[in-house]
């Protein structure tokens, strides 16, 4: 039944992937889509799919499985149903490095990739040093409060540079919105090879969180190390997160829903929950850009913009229910 689901999942990817190609303010029919991939004229419409949807398409597919999977390891990590990648201080340290490269005098979107991805790893290990106790090992509570002290340490360098520098301001508000658009394939070869590492970590934790979600003890008799899936975690949080955020901005949301749609099918088994959230978050961020392009046309509303919309009344709404499912 879960593969079938996950063949099911693969396939809505699929078709978000082609509505991602399609779907803009020049609409092109799917057959003419598919037609351009393989045999593309040269024309207007053939620059309009090879240029600037596919890398956007891939971009998309990258960041939103970077987000899920990070949302899913924050979750069960934290033990809280609520987390969200940002909780780790990652968004927070991507924003406070592309302020210091505006500041600079860098204007390359590329080259604040590489900042952005600094920040956020200094900001993860800032957070993993405040939170690791005496033997190493850092515990859920004290991840969460490093990472809330984190955050408001940078948010307020942050915001006092922005009060003081008007030109940082203006240039850094537009990849502070989280977007797709903009975006070429450079950036994507950018981030790819730190999402795939991350990935590839992530899901290879799987039967370690399930150890360790039956307590400390339990997990050991189980020849689970806390500490050093904990490590581990973190560090792919901050591989998928860094990057993400890095390449996309700071979109949120992504990482909390998507785990909580797939945890409802797939049950508490982190081994599905990860695989499921690879796969569907993605198909959630495409779907909130291709909305962003339809709610607006011929002008379009930023990705990072539709997932607050929509992410927001969820997220009041897990606060509001009786009963959080327990991780």
């Amino acid at each position: 039944m879960r593969w079938t689901g996950l063949a099911a999942s693969f396939a809505v990817l699929a078709a978000v992937a082609v509505l991602s190609l399609a779907v803009g303010a020049q609409a092109i029919p799917p057959a003419e889509v598919w037609q351009q991939l393989w045999r593309p004229d040269g024309g207007e419409t053939a620059a309009i799919i090879h240029d600037l949807r596919i890398p956007r398409t891939l971009l998309g597919l990258c960041v939103g499985a970077a987000l899920g999977l990070a949302g899913a390891l924050m979750q069960a990590l934290t033990r809280n149903p609520l987390a969200d990648p940002g909780l780790l201080g990652v968004n927070a340290g991507a924003s406070l490095a592309v302020v210091g490269a505006i500041l600079l005098g860098i204007v390359d979107m590329r080259v604040w990739v590489w900042f952005s991805f600094a920040g956020a790893a200094l900001a993860a290990t800032a957070v993993y040093a405040l939170g690791a106790t005496g033997r190493g090992a850092a515990s859920p509570a004290r991840l969460v409060l490093a990472g809330a002290a984190v955050s408001a340490a940078f948010l307020a360098v942050i915001d006092a540079v922005l009060t003081l520098n008007a030109g940082v301001f203006d240039k850094w508000r537009f990849w502070d919105i989280g977007a797709l658009a903009g975006r070429d394939a450079e950036v994507v070869r950018q981030v790819a090879p730190f999402i795939v590492v991350g990935a590839v970590l992530a899901l290879g934790l799987g039967r370690g969180l399930n150890a360790l979600a039956l307590g400390e003890q339990a997990g050991q008799g189980l020849g689970a190390s806390p500490g050093r899936i904990r490590l581990a975690g973190a560090g792919a949080i901050m591989l998928l997160c860094g990057a993400a955020t890095a390449a996309a901005g700071p979109i949120g949301f992504i990482g909390l829903m998507a785990p909580h749609a797939v945890r409802a099918f797939t049950g508490p088994d982190n081994r599905w929950v990860l695989a499921y959230s690879a796969v569907l978050a993605p198909a959630l961020l495409l779907a909130a850009d291709v909305l962003g392009r339809v709610v607006m046309r011929p002008g379009e509303l930023e990705s990072g913009i539709v997932t607050a919309f929509v992410g927001a009344p969820v997220f009041v709404y897990l606060l509001r229910r009786r009963k959080v499912v327990r991780l």
